[in-house]
């Protein structure tokens, strides 16, 4: 596996040795001691796929402390741009962005530390996206933040407003500035 450190420390990119042959191919998706050696410990307890169409947009989503989520992510099938923003108080990198394609094709992941708001935007149709995190999914501490907050310049890649596809508290989440969170660097 190739570890690749992004803009931001602690956000990480992984790509697998891929093995390809008459079969088909083969790769470790995931292997404890190589996370640990580059990345550190990370204890994930669960894992989460979800299905979508083109132009959904899920995100930017987080979750507080003590519940915050540490989160491997890949596609298994189709490809999304993935975001990570950093949203710990006092990050020398306090509402940057890592944007990543992740696509059936490259096998990337993205590792993204707790203390980040996190969202992707589907870019075929029939995507499948899954995850490892190291806390459940807890709602009472569930929070979120627009997604085109100008404050975080992100390029969703978005073909038009009128092909997102999002759930109703992506729409009205608020601005970074006026969301809550408690992420301390």
């Amino acid at each position: 596996m190739n570890f690749i450190e992004t803009d931001i420390p602690g956000v990480w990119i992984i790509e697998p040795n891929v093995f390809n042959d008459s079969r088909g191919y083969f790769f470790e998706a995931f292997r404890k001691d190589e996370f640990e050696k580059h990345i550190g410990k990370v204890d994930f307890i669960q894992d989460n796929e979800s299905r979508s169409s083109a132009g959904v947009l899920r995100g930017l989503h987080y979750q507080l402390n003590p519940f915050s989520q540490a989160k491997l992510v890949r596609v298994i099938q189709g490809a999304v741009l993935d975001v990570a923003v950093d949203i710990r108080k006092g990050s020398p990198t306090f509402g940057k962005h890592v944007a990543v394609e992740l696509t059936a094709e490259n096998k990337r992941q993205l590792y993204i530390p707790q203390g980040f708001a996190h969202g992707f935007h589907v870019l075929q149709d029939d995507t499948v996206f899954t995850y490892k995190v190291d806390n459940p999914y807890t709602p009472t501490h569930e929070g979120s933040v627009r997604f085109d907050d100008k404050a975080f310049g992100i390029d969703w890649k978005i073909l038009s407003e009128a092909s997102l596809i999002m759930s109703e508290k992506d729409k009205n989440a608020p601005l970074l500035s006026a969301a809550d969170y408690n992420f301390e660097y």
